[in-house]
């Protein structure tokens, strides 16, 4: 009699060590009774009724889940390749153990077939400016695909964009000449900058009558460095304007003789 209690006591301590469950504050467990659904456990101490109840973990972390590189053609035709990052958590562990097989892979899945739908439908200068767009888009299709399975996206990241080596030369040139484009034309501004204000320089001294001169004194101030061997002295133009005037004077042309065949004859017939 002894001996049958003891292994009574055995039994039921084996059974009672082998429905023991440790649940972290991470983690729900979802409680199935003869293969019915029956709960979910939370985090701690939990006990299920061994060969009666299966307990199916799910984790309520955020996962970080890289979606491998995609072949794309977009709407301009260019071939390009794609990859992204995809963040999601579980919500609701008993919809991600009964509505999918596996919920990852198909979160994965889903993803792939996702950013390529999307990035075919946008041109090359939209997937290379308008990235927010995409992603915020990517995160709305995905999410909402999700959603039955108790899988929320919080967001969607498209990372890498690989162009062919043509395309780059190509988009290379494209950007030089609009470089150059850009410096000529702050040089154009630039230059007629600087002719307006000589345009007003010129205003301003001859709105004076001793400013030109004052300005003829500063560049020969200039030129006549302290190191310079050579002297220059200004001349005022005043004082040799007067000569000019008489020199002009002397050099006045004779007047011109009348050469016409009238004239001839009146003087031979003198």
């Amino acid at each position: 009699m002894l001996m049958f209690v003891l292994i009574l006591v055995g039994v039921l301590a084996a059974l009672f060590v082998s429905g023991v469950r440790i649940l972290p504050e991470y983690e729900r467990g979802v409680i199935f009774r003869l293969g019915r659904f029956v709960g979910i456990r939370t985090a701690g101490f939990r006990w299920i009724i061994p060969g009666v109840d299966r307990m199916v973990r799910i984790g309520l972390r955020e996962i970080v889940m890289d979606v491998p590189s995609q072949e794309v053609i977009t709407r301009d035709n260019v071939s390009v390749k794609v990859n992204a990052v995809l963040y999601f958590r579980v919500l609701h562990p008993d919809k991600a153990v009964i509505q999918v097989e596996n919920y990852l892979y198909g979160t994965s899945q889903l993803a792939q077939t996702t950013l390529r739908s999307v990035c075919g439908q946008a041109e090359l200068d939209e997937l290379l400016a308008d990235r927010d767009r995409i992603n915020l888009q990517l995160q709305e299709i995905i999410d909402q695909q999700t959603e039955p399975w108790g899988v929320k996206v919080r967001a969607v990241e498209v990372k890498q964009i690989d162009l062919p080596q043509d395309m780059q030369r190509v988009m290379a040139k494209q950007a030089e000449a609009e470089r150059e484009k850009r410096a000529k034309v702050t040089l154009a501004d630039g230059e007629l900058l600087a002719a307006q204000v000589l345009a007003d320089a010129a205003r301003t001294l001859s709105s004076e009558t001793a400013g030109l001169q004052l300005r003829y004194l500063q560049t020969l101030a200039e030129i006549a460095g302290p190191n310079s061997s050579t002297t220059i002295f200004p001349l005022p133009l005043d004082l040799i304007k007067p000569f000019f005037v008489e020199s002009g004077k002397g050099n006045t042309p004779p007047p011109a003789i009348d050469s016409s065949p009238a004239s001839d004859d009146r003087t031979g017939e003198r």
